[in-house]
């Protein structure tokens, strides 16, 4: 249920109505707006009369919310959403730009990419200390020496680092050395782990799982969300569909879709959407033409050598290429890269 007070609402008269909203049992999240506060009241109560509430002073209009998702809908958060993350805003005019490889290989590789990320212009970098990969004989990541590494070589090029956190004993190493937690598309309903990154303060992404459908996804956000950290964004990257022409089928409405009944930030990975380099362009120039707030790219200088997902890795030429490209589409949609 969602309660809008009046523009003139005096605190007094917001504190009582939260009082009478705990009172009858509903879990509460306040939303202060440029105008008016907005509550969220959380709580099965399929027979709740909303007239014990609307007749309350300050109170302008009380409905229900329909949707399973309640404190990640536009409903209850009308504004977009815009996460702060040192100097980095994302979910504002700004598209923030991650780029990086798939793994951390060693300390040379991710040195060398980081300054690539750092002269494109983008903000982050990407790479992951540890992977889930669907053969256990498959490389599995460098663990803490990767997230050593990913830190030292974008401290150096003034970046922030995203790496993807599996478990919930990885939290608090990956705490250290991140600025934002990925959540991964194997673990987007890994429920146990949404809780305890609820917990968090840094920013979560989470990506949409293999088969996930949008009001999934953005139930897995409400964990996080309901658990207490609001800093969280979504990232398409791709469902799995009876296509084999690539890796994934890259779900382009998805984001006008999220923008439209979520207030949640939404970027887009077309890296592991398609699966092959060939197709990562073009999916990344529609995506920022469909209004994505950022775009992750994997890069690699040695792909046919990479440890990983080497068939997707753009080479920096490309890469770089690429990167004008958006910069000129954003442009003409009103936006920044």
């Amino acid at each position: 249920m969602v309660v809008i007070l009046e523009k003139n609402a005096t605190d007094s008269q917001i504190e009582n109505v939260i009082k009478h909203l705990e009172g009858f049992g509903f879990q509460i999240h306040k939303s202060i707006g440029a105008e008016r506060t907005i509550i969220g009241a959380i709580g099965v109560k399929p027979n709740f009369d909303t007239r014990n509430i609307s007749i309350l002073d300050g109170v302008d209009e009380v409905y229900r919310v329909t949707t399973p998702y309640k404190l990640s809908s536009r409903s209850f958060h009308e504004a977009n959403t815009v996460i702060k993350i040192k100097d980095v805003e994302l979910g504002g005019n700004q598209i923030v730009m991650i780029a990086g490889p798939c793994s951390i290989e060693n300390e040379d590789q991710i040195f060398r990419l980081a300054k690539v990320v750092a002269k494109s212009g983008a903000k982050i970098l990407r790479g992951g200390a540890f992977k889930p990969r669907t053969s256990p004989y498959s490389f599995q990541g460098l663990g803490e020496e990767g997230l050593k590494l990913i830190r030292g070589a974008a401290d150096e090029n003034k970046l922030l680092v995203v790496t993807e956190v599996m478990q919930i004993e990885q939290i608090e190493l990956i705490d250290r050395y991140t600025d934002i937690f990925q959540l991964g598309a194997r673990n987007m309903q890994n429920f146990s782990l949404l809780k305890e990154l609820g917990k968090t303060t840094k920013p979560v992404m989470v990506k949409r799982g293999i088969a996930a459908t949008i009001e999934e996804w953005l139930m897995s956000a409400e964990y996080i969300l309901n658990g207490g950290n609001k800093n969280v964004f979504l990232c398409e990257r791709g469902i799995r569909t009876f296509e084999n022409y690539t890796r994934n089928t890259f779900d382009l409405s998805a984001i006008p879709v999220v923008h439209k009944k979520s207030h949640l930030p939404i970027i887009a990975d077309p890296s592991h959407a398609t699966g092959l380099r060939d197709q990562v362009p073009p999916m990344a120039r529609a995506a920022v033409a469909a209004g994505a707030d950022g775009i992750m790219i994997e890069i690699h200088d040695d792909p046919e050598n990479a440890l990983s997902d080497g068939p997707q890795a753009l080479l920096p030429n490309t890469y770089l290429k690429l990167m004008e490209e958006l910069r000129l589409i954003a442009q003409a949609i009103g936006r920044k890269l």
